[in-house]
């Protein structure tokens, strides 16, 4: 399954955001944060006491079903008049799901994660990004697998001269992802479309942020289509 990768913030970063707010309601979520071991039950506990132990009055907690969710509203009605007691929340979810959070609710948020990427879960407890989402696929030429990911140099044209034994010169324990292009090229016989030149890559990519809207949306005159 796709998930929101995260890892918690440094305490002492956590400490800093949380200066001078007493009373902190915290947040965890039942889906992608559980599943990486950053912001499920266990974890929301384990932050509690330890915001305890340092003298913070804990107002109360939930662990919401889906954060990101826009019915997360509703999900924290009945935790209201414990919402309303503290000074901030602090929310142990997806840099979506805090965004989300904010937008719903009038108080102070505080992120206790950093989103690093989205990815999948390819052995247990292990996780690798599958896609930068960079708006410029080009899956078609390299046999479904993604260079601008998985190359550390983000090569569209590979392999670089540093590959060794079909490892990566920067993590030599990594399959070099042009070895792997290679490979299922000439599988599929389709290496000829290795030899095709790829176009550098526009770094600049879409303006910021990113909007997009369907096709069956669109006219000149901002109508229906």
């Amino acid at each position: 399954m796709i998930r929101s990768i995260t890892q918690q913030k440094p305490e002492e970063e956590i400490d800093r955001l949380l200066d001078g707010l007493g009373r902190v309601f915290i947040i965890g979520c039942g889906t992608c944060v559980t599943l990486t071991h950053t912001g499920g039950e266990p974890e929301v506990k384990a932050m509690k006491k330890k915001l305890i132990e340092k003298g913070k009055l804990v107002t109360g907690d939930v662990i919401l079903p889906v954060a990101c969710d826009n019915l997360t509203k509703e999900a924290l009605n009945e935790y209201g008049e414990q919402i309303d007691q503290s000074d901030v929340l602090l929310i142990m979810t997806c840099a979506f799901g805090v965004q989300t959070i904010a937008s719903q609710l009038k108080k102070m948020v505080v992120p206790a994660l950093d989103t690093l990427f989205i990815g999948k879960e390819t052995a247990f407890g292990e996780f690798n990004e599958i896609c930068t989402q960079c708006g410029t696929c080009i899956l078609g030429e390299t046999g479904g697998i993604c260079p601008v990911t998985s190359c550390h140099k983000g090569l569209v044209n590979g392999p670089c001269g540093g590959t060794n034994n079909g490892k990566c010169e920067i993590d030599n324990e990594k399959d070099c992802v042009w070895t792997l292009i290679y490979n299922r090229l000439k599988e599929l016989g389709r290496l000829d479309a290795m030899r095709k030149l790829q176009k550098p890559r526009n770094h600049q990519g879409e303006p910021t942020p990113g909007k997009w809207k369907s096709v069956s949306l669109r006219s000149s005159d901002g109508q229906k289509a």
